[in-house]
């Protein structure tokens, strides 16, 4: 007898499964308040038949009929709620307000806790946190258990967290603080802060977790900061790095060094248009415009060089105001070929996205890819001027130029290849510059005068000065930022050069040199 009763109780589970499905029906049909009891009933059955009905419902594609029967709309065809078979007749849109669509997040949350597909577990985790409740607990608990990924295993364990602040119980609710306490999360923190009127008891513990918070979160923001910073100086380094070569060898000031950089940034525009027909080849435009942007620009600075340039060597005022007319003439030549409009480089996709370090800290690949680029451009410089011929004759200039003439080294040579080197050093600027920006003429407009402030700051020709001075001011100026505003930093950097000038004129790294001296 006792064998029959367990039988019978067997058999009865699907069937009470099946009128608990049938049953919570109608409420969908009803007032907002059955509607949101009717969903989660339906969300705490985990019957698989209950996801594509409310995904309707949220859809607004769940229909009623007069007589109460449900239809989910496919396109132009209807089919039964219940029981999936083909419909038809006259049918009203079931609306929803609010509570039902919060309701439905918190049924999504539990559907979609078990699906095979980590994006659906992630949602609907960060559902869960959204619609906390301690009837989550439990299945929190035993989908946490189950859970490898490393990218949904947070965002359960924040649900998990929020649903037993959730709970009636004193000791779930302690649980629940110091799981969210020991995370960075600013929605974490907004659901302690939630928590603490209805907790008077818990407040002091609330306090406390909320200022562990703060306090993860300042480090992050700081991180995050210097990231910034270091992402800024990257960008001066690189255009600031011709400039020191030119500057620093030959003592002429360039106004023009800012078009080199747009002009680096158009050839990546017309390489990557280019290659776009080239399946093979398009993925590399990227690549490829850095070789091609160091050509060009640097064919355009022997031109100027040999063919303006020279005639005005001790001539500063001269050559600045020369230099400055070549770059409206430049600028004005790439509108009339290209328009005025702004272009757009297509980045590749292995520097698309974010990536989250540890602790949260979130850095964009692209800005990280372009550290790296500009590091390797000043590692490659340094060899070149360090480790070549055209490095030893351009040291020897920079040192005597009347001695080096006399030693045999066509200094008119020297100067030539120094000022097409850091003309295309410039252009693989641009190059950078076309992912983080828009390429437009007036794109390296805005890098002159920061250019020549790291130069300065540096030290004239110190590859090394050029390297802690771009990084410096980028970390300083990011650093302002949140206190004064973008304006009131950039003001307040160039008013600490001026004064640090005022005691260092020769700036961090003095070299001497024709330039320097001058």
């Amino acid at each position: 007898m006792r064998y029959l009763l367990v039988l019978l109780l067997l058999l009865a589970l699907p069937a009470r499964a099946q009128d608990g499905f049938t049953a919570a029906l109608p409420g969908l049909a009803g007032n907002f308040a059955a509607q949101a009891e009717a969903v989660e009933r339906l969300g705490a059955l985990g019957d698989p038949r209950a996801l594509p009905l409310l995904q309707a419902l949220a859809d607004g594609r769940l229909q009623k009929r007069p007589d109460g029967t449900l239809l989910i709309r496919e396109g132009e065809a209807l089919r039964d709620a219940a029981t999936g078979e083909a419909a038809s007749g006259p049918a009203e849109t079931i609306r929803i307000n609010n509570r039902v669509r919060g309701a439905l997040r918190g049924a999504f949350g539990r559907l979609q806790l078990l699906s095979p597909v980590e994006a659906e577990r992630l949602a609907a985790a960060e559902g869960l946190f959204r619609s906390r409740s301690a009837e989550n607990v439990t299945l929190l608990e035993d989908a946490l258990g189950r859970e490898a990924s490393p990218r949904v295993r947070p965002a359960m364990e924040l649900a998990l967290a929020a649903s037993r602040l959730a709970a009636p119980e004193e000791s779930a609710k302690r649980q629940g603080i110091i799981l969210l306490g020991g995370s960075n999360s600013p929605a974490a923190r907004a659901v302690l802060l939630e928590a603490r009127a209805a907790n008077a008891a818990l407040a002091e513990e609330i306090d406390q977790a909320v200022a562990a918070i703060d306090r993860r979160l300042q480090l992050k923001r700081m991180a995050e900061t210097a990231f910034q910073g270091l992402s800024l100086g990257s960008i001066l380094l690189l255009a600031a790095l011709g400039l020191a070569v030119t500057f620093g060898v030959m003592g002429v000031i360039n106004m023009a060094h800012g078009e080199m950089v747009m002009l680096g940034a158009y050839t990546t525009v017309v390489v990557q248009e280019a290659l776009r027909g080239i399946p093979a080849l398009a993925p590399l435009s990227l690549p490829l415009s850095v070789p091609a942007a160091f050509l060009v620009t640097a064919a355009i600075g022997v031109a100027l060089e040999r063919g303006l340039i020279r005639h005005l060597y001790g001539r500063p005022l001269e050559t600045l105001l020369m230099t400055f007319g070549v770059g409206m003439i430049l600028q004005q030549s790439v509108r009339l070929i290209f328009g005025a409009q702004n272009r757009e480089v297509v980045s590749p996709a292995w520097m698309q996205g974010t990536l989250i370090l540890p602790f949260g800290i979130e850095v964009t690949q692209n800005r990280l890819w372009i550290i790296f680029f500009s590091l390797v451009v000043l590692g490659l410089t340094v060899a070149a001027i360090r480790f070549t011929r055209f490095g030893l004759e351009m040291r020897a200039v920079v040192q005597n130029r009347r001695i080096a003439a006399t030693m045999g080294i066509r200094t008119g040579r020297v100067d030539a290849m120094t000022f097409a080197f850091g003309s295309g050093i410039a252009g693989m600027a641009g190059v950078a510059l076309s992912q983080i920006d828009n390429v437009s003429p007036n794109l390296g407009t805005g890098y002159i005068i920061d250019s020549f402030m790291v130069v300065v700051f540096g030290g004239v020709g110190s590859l090394a000065g050029t390297m802690i001075g771009a990084f410096t001011l980028g970390i300083v100026n990011k650093m302002l930022e949140p206190w004064a505003g973008a304006v009131l930093a950039k003001i307040a950097v160039l008013v600490g050069i001026m004064l640090f000038i005022q005691r260092r004129p020769k700036g961090l790294f003095a070299l001497k040199g024709r330039a320097a001296e001058q």
